[in-house]
Order: C-alpha cells, then sequence, then structure tokens
C-alpha cells in the first residue's frame, strides 16, 4: 500500500523537529566544552563586543561552577534528558498523526509558553534582551514548523478514506473494547 503525500510530508516535517529537539539535548551535555571552543574562537579572532564579553561571562560562569561546584551541571543533564523524552514523545505522531495530534497541540503549547519563561527570568536572571530572543527563537521556529504539522494533520483527517493511509499501530496497553463498556 503506498503511504498518503501527506502522511509523508507530516512525518518528514516530524523527523526534522524531533532531531532539533535531539541535538539541543545532546548539545547541552557538553556545555563547558562548546563554551572553551567559542571563547577560544572569539578570542583568537579578536572580537571585542556586547554578545563576546556576555559569551566570556558566561563561559567564567560555568568554568568557575564547574571547577568548584561540578554537581550543579547535573541541571543541565536534566535539561538535556527533558528535550530527548520530549522528542521521544512526538514518535507518538510520526506513527499515527491523526490519533495522536495532541502530541504536536501541546507542542505548540509548550513553544509559546518558551516567551513568558524567556522574558521573565531573563529579566530577572540578567541575561542581555539578544539573548532572550534568540532563545525566543526556538519558539518561533518551533512552533512554526509545529502549527504547519498540524494544519496537515487536520486536512488528513478531513480527507476521505484517510485511514487508507494511516499505519495501523500496536498500542503499547491495548484495552478490551469490551471490557470498557462495562
Amino acid at each position: 500500500m503506498k503511504t498518503h503525500p501527506s502522511l509523508r510530508q507530516i512525518r518528514a516535517l516530524l523527523i526534522l523537529f524531533i532531531t532539533g529537539l535531539v541535538i539541543s539535548g545532546l548539545t547541552a551535555f557538553p556545555i563547558e566544552t562548546q563554551l572553551r571552543f567559542a571563547h577560544r574562537f572569539v578570542t583568537q579572532l579578536g572580537w571585542h563586543n556586547e554578545l563576546t564579553h556576555w559569551l566570556e561571562k558566561v563561559y567564567q560562569g560555568v568554568a568557575v561552577t564547574n571547577a568548584q561546584y561540578p554537581f550543579m551541571a547535573y541541571g543541565t543533564d536534566w535539561l538535556a534528558f527533558a528535550h530527548i523524552v520530549i522528542a521521544i514523545a512526538f514518535i507518538g505522531p510520526l506513527r499515527n498523526p491523526v490519533r495522536n495530534v495532541w502530541v504536536v497541540e501541546f507542542g505548540i503549547i509548550s513553544c509559546m509558553a518558551i516567551f513568558p519563561l524567556a522574558f521573565i527570568a531573563g529579566h530577572i536572571r540578567g541575561i542581555p534582551l539578544v539573548w532572550q530572543c534568540i532563545d525566543c527563537s526556538f519558539g518561533v521556529f518551533g512552533g512554526a514548523l509545529l502549527f504547519i504539522i498540524w494544519r496537515k494533520i487536520k486536512r488528513l483527517e478531513n480527507e476521505p478514506h484517510f485511514g487508507d493511509h494511516v499505519s495501523k499501530t500496536r498500542e503499547f496497553f491495548p484495552v478490551q473494547r469490551d471490557a470498557m463498556a462495562d
């Protein structure tokens, strides 16, 4: 049986989103190493601007904290883990987008929630406005991608005979339908 073109598009976009989440998660583990590399790079180039000064401050903060209090890095380990776990949740829509559209809706809401977090917590923590906007870009791009996916799922759901093209998936916890009637 051929896969419906809309379903292929939805799955391709979901794979792009999942990949972005996994990469974001994995890059949170070696944060000090990445900051050291970026610090050396801008130092060798002799760049001096507000962004490079912020990078220097963040690098020094992470390096000193990791040297004196290495257990604090456990927080970014959990951040990385959370990204990966959220990516795993999107396997549901990958397998059956119509049945699991709620995961995409959850993702859209989460992307919108980035804005108040970035601007409120960023202000309280002294994060430069430009960096808060960079953080918000994840919400913009992720939310836009998920909205496109959501619209495609809704169109697929309304197509006649869409069920012929949606893969039959096995549930993790199969429930006998007769038992639910009791």
